[in-house]
C-alpha cells in the first residue's frame, strides 16, 4: 500500500487524451491551440452556422478580461471564452477543436501541419544563424581592415 492510500490522500492520474475527448483544464486547451497556424473555422449557435471561413491562429491566451477575437482572417483566442474543447476525429481521420461555450461552438480544422512548419522552422532558423554569423563576420573582418589602415 502507497503512502497516499494509507492517508486517505487519493490522487486521480492527470489524464490522457489522445486525438479525441474532451479538455477542460485552460492551460491545456492553449497548449493544445498554439502552434495551430491555418484553420477553417465555423462558429454556430445551436447547430446554425452563423459564420465561416480561413483565417490564421495569431495568438491563444487566458485573460478572462479580453475577448476572442476573429477578423481580417486572423484569429486571437482567448481560452477563457470558452468551458471546454472537445477533440475530434473524422471519419477521413481529420482532427477538428471545438471551442464550446453554452450553445455557442467555435470549429477548428487546421489547415496547416505542425510537423511540416516545424521543419520549416527549423530551416528557417539555421539560415537566420547562418545569415547572423555571416554578418558578424564581415562586421569583424571591416574592423580588422581599419585597424590595418590606421596602424600605417
Amino acid at each position: 500500500m502507497s503512502h497516499d492510500q494509507l492517508s486517505g490522500n487519493t490522487h486521480l492520474p492527470a489524464p490522457c487524451i489522445v486525438d479525441t475527448g474532451i479538455v477542460i483544464n485552460k492551460h491545456d486547451i492553449q497548449r493544445l491551440l498554439a502552434d495551430l497556424g491555418r484553420v477553417r473555422y465555423s462558429y454556430t449557435l445551436e447547430g446554425q452556422v452563423l459564420n465561416e471561413g480561413e483565417g490564421y491562429v495569431l495568438e491563444v491566451f487566458s485573460d478572462p478580461q479580453r475577448s476572442t477575437l476573429v477578423a481580417n482572417h486572423t484569429l486571437y483566442l482567448n481560452v477563457s471564452s470558452f468551458d471546454y474543447l472537445q477533440l475530434i476525429r473524422s471519419p477521413e481521420q481529420q482532427a477538428y477543436f471545438d471551442l464550446i461555450q453554452d450553445r455557442c461552438r467555435l470549429r477548428l480544422t487546421p489547415l496547416s501541419n505542425p510537423l511540416q512548419e516545424q521543419t520549416t522552422r527549423s530551416l528557417n532558423a539555421a539560415a537566420l544563424e547562418a545569415v547572423v554569423a555571416e554578418v558578424l563576420s564581415a562586421n569583424w573582418d571591416m574592423r580588422i581592415d581599419d585597424e590595418d589602415n590606421f596602424s600605417l
